[in-house]
């Protein structure tokens, strides 16, 4: 009798009881402000003013989004995966289809998407044979593709030289960025090879980064980019690298290059349009069970990723447990203290183990190993109908998948639950089929961005597409391995920090109020009601710019207007909001030291979030508001990434990286207006308490509360006040201040006109 299986995982909870107890007495402090703040509304006896009223909303809406951060972060797990017991069975594992996706190769220089390919086709499995790597090229560039050309024959020397030598981290740029001990226990012939491997890929960095795309097009190798334009070519499809003949355990995937087809006549639907079109090309060349996407900056930095992923998907008794298996984000060469609060090292930790311990991790973009049939849009076996056996009709997967005769075959051995289903075919003899498949206008009529493949409709389609699978009744998998399985480069400096928030912003907002709203698929879907309250944490970020912003201009107001909203130190309510405040900051700054982050990081959030609400979340809601009542269309912004070459360490030329820089993009006149107004508004006060020696006003106009208030508004502001007085990119640009300073002027106005 053969032995019992040993685990490929382990879920284990983690506790948190003092956690819990500080998450209540947040709560009950909000609820004992907002309990006296109504009093004081229905105190026939005293005259209150409406920004006590104005302040009871804002501090009611908090107290909810209060209550969905509690909720999302009760119950947090973690799990544990036994690749090694993986290993040491003899049941063979399923092939998986690898996507990259590039869009702007300024944006995105080639350079980056070179590094996460080379980390890919080196990544540890038992046949290479099985693994594929797909490259979606959206911006139709030569130079890309001629990048990934050579990445192919570098490929035959990293690949081997990782394999041979237990490399650890098998991005190119990443691993040559530190010379090799020399004192350790590496051999000369380690060194020598070292030498010359870092040799071959400068050389390599060179060619790419030096590409010259006349010359690339003369080479009639790359003869189908000639006057293509990068919103209106053909499919272009190349099979870089076949490997079907190799042995078994040697060689390296599959490499392609893919370039859909693109059209003024057609809306491409952005990062999902993409997505789709490299899950029907893989279809018909390669059909791998599982598969796997990541960014272009997001390089493979755990050698045994697949393997891990593994453990999660084939490791639960049920496989509705585990419909896709996501990656933390986490990043390389990053800045100090996050100066500009994007690394989201605790929302990841804290509440993205709290959500994997209900209904499992949102989808987030990248780093994600994916069940074909899951985006299929198979339902979990559990809710299979009884007496619904067999596959479905040729017809009916036509009106899914489209008229391609060799996709239908395909998904039809997906859903059937062939784990092992795969085309074994010669490559490039499907490169027809694929380019049919790669067409604008194949989606036409089929149920693509809708119940199959990557959904449509937000420009935040990973978490729509993560929403639409956990509707339907699967359940996903956190998998945080040491060390990260994926590491990719945040954006820096305003412009791109900014410019990110506001797209993720926009497309959790378009989530909210469509069709797709989590709460609709709560009740007519089984998205689980803490799942649902889960997305919501997200999915209402643009829904607080307008309760912050009200909230932010109560100070100013209040000195300027001598009324006041906050209760006087000689008030016995004045200690509830002085302890709410304090409770509040010393919760989060100690959630940051558990993470093993500074004060300095905690500080940096706090002022980033406090920016960010004012500036890209308010922009975003104003963006959809225009384009529900149809006066504007929202547009996707690709964020720059930083080129890297031989240097991981994330260092610059600048003098100072974490420095914010601007320029004159409207997004950044909400916080200029702020920044000046709550400094008039402290200039004034002090003027009226100290000089005029009379404060006028209902309850005796602004206490010391306002002018703290004000004061602590300023410091989260402080960029912008610096930027106020400096120069070049690090200074606010005169068209921001003559806007914002007008602004503040019909403000001011407004709050001492009487």
């Amino acid at each position: 009798m053969a032995g019992a299986r040993k685990k490929l995982q382990e879920r284990v909870a983690l506790r948190r009881t003092a956690w819990k107890l500080a998450d209540i007495v947040v709560l009950f402090l909000l609820l004992a402000l907002l309990a006296r703040r109504a009093a004081t509304l229905g105190d026939t006896s005293t005259t209150w003013q409406w920004p006590w009223l104005a302040a009871l909303v804002c501090e009611a809406w908090f107290t909810f989004v209060w209550l969905l951060t509690i909720n999302g972060k009760w119950s947090p797990v973690r799990f544990d995966t036994f690749p090694e017991h993986l290993l040491e069975a003899d049941d063979e594992l399923p092939a998986v289809d690898m996507f990259v996706t590039t869009a702007d190769p300024a944006l995105e220089p080639p350079v980056i998407t070179v590094n996460t390919v080379l980390s890919l086709l080196a990544v540890d499995y038992p046949d290479a044979r099985k693994l594929a790597c797909y490259v979606s090229d959206d911006g139709c560039s030569p130079v890309t593709c001629y990048a990934l050309s050579e990445v192919a024959a570098f490929a035959a020397l990293w690949v081997p030289f990782c394999k041979r030598h237990a490399v650890g981290v098998r991005a190119p740029f990443m691993y040559f960025s530190s010379a090799p001990d020399e004192a350790g226990s590496h051999g000369a012939d380690f060194l020598e090879s070292w030498a010359s491997m870092k040799s071959e890929y400068d050389k390599l960095a060179s060619r790419i980064e030096n590409a010259d795309e006349g010359s690339i097009l003369q080479d009639a190798e790359f003869a189908e980019f000639v006057g293509s334009e990068r919103r209106n070519h053909p499919t272009i499809i190349k099979v870089l690298w076949d490997n079907s003949k190799s042995k078994t355990g040697e060689g390296f995937p599959h490499l392609v290059y893919v370039s859909r087809e693109k059209s003024p006549r057609h809306y491409h639907n952005f990062k999902a349009g993409a997505m789709n079109v490299l899950t029907r090309v893989s279809a018909v060349m390669t059909n791998a069970p599982i598969m796997l996407n990541v960014d272009c900056d997001m390089f493979a930095n755990n050698p045994g990723v697949a393997l891990h992923a593994m453990c999660l998907l084939l490791g639960f008794d049920d496989e509705t447990d585990s419909g896709f298996v996501q990656a933390p984000q986490k990043f390389y060469g990053s800045l100090r203290d996050d100066p500009f609060g994007n690394q989201m090292e605790v929302l990841f930790q804290k509440l993205g183990g709290g959500v994997a311990g209900i209904q499992g991790m949102f989808y987030g973009g990248t780093g994600c190993f994916h069940r074909r049939k899951v985006i299929y849009g198979t339902p979990p076996p559990d809710t299979v109908k009884h007496g619904t056996t067999g596959s479905p009709s040729y017809k009916e997967l036509q009106m899914k998948f489209g008229n391609s005769k060799e996709l239908i075959d395909s998904s039809r051995s997906i859903i059937s639950g062939d784990v092992l289903a795969r085309t074994t075919a010669n490559m490039s003899s499907r490169i027809e089929m694929a380019k049919q498949v790669g067409a604008c206008n194949y989606e036409a009529g089929t149920c693509w961005g809708q119940e199959v493949g990557w959904v449509y409709g937000s420009m935040t389609e990973d978490i729509l597409t993560g929403q639409r699978i956990h509707t339907t009744g699967w359940k996903s998998v956190l998998m945080d391995t040491n060390p990260p399985a994926f590491l990719g480069c945040a954006p820096t400096g305003g412009p791109a920090s900014l410019t990110q928030f506001k797209r993720w912003a926009t497309g959790v907002l378009e989530i909210l109020i469509s069709k797709n709203s989590p709460i609709l698929g709560t009740i007519f879907g089984r998205l689980q009601l803490r799942q649902c309250l889960a997305y919501l944490i997200v999915d209402v970020w643009p829904v607080r710019a307008p309760f912050e912003l009200c909230y932010a201009l109560l100070g100013p107001f209040c000195l300027l207007a001598n009324q006041s909203f906050l209760p006087k130190a000689s008030d016995e309510g004045f200690y509830i909001p002085v302890a709410l405040f304090l409770t509040f900051q010393v919760y989060y700054l100690m959630e940051y030291k558990d993470c093993g982050l500074s004060a300095r990081a905690w500080w940096n959030n706090h002022r980033m979030q406090r920016i960010t609400s004012a500036s890209a979340w308010l922009l975003a809601f104003l963006t959809v508001l225009l384009k529900t009542m149809g006066l504007s269309e929202t547009v996707f912004e690709v964020t720059r990434k930083e080129s890297s070459t031989s240097d991981g360490s994330g260092s610059t030329n600048e003098a100072d990286p974490g420095l914010f820089t601007f320029d004159s993009s409207p997004v950044f006149i909400p916080v200029t207006v702020l920044a000046i107004l709550n400094i008039v508004a402290i200039a004034v006060g002090v003027w009226h308490a100290v000089v005029t020696g009379t404060v006028k006003g209902i309850h005796g106009g602004p206490g010391i509360g306002e002018f703290l208030y004000c004061c602590w508004t300023v410091l989260c502001f402080w960029p912008f006040v610096r930027g106020l007085v400096s120069r070049g990119r690090y200074g606010i640009p005169w068209s921001v201040k003559v806007k914002a300073g007008l602004i503040v002027g019909a403000l001011v106005h407004f709050c001492t006109r009487n």
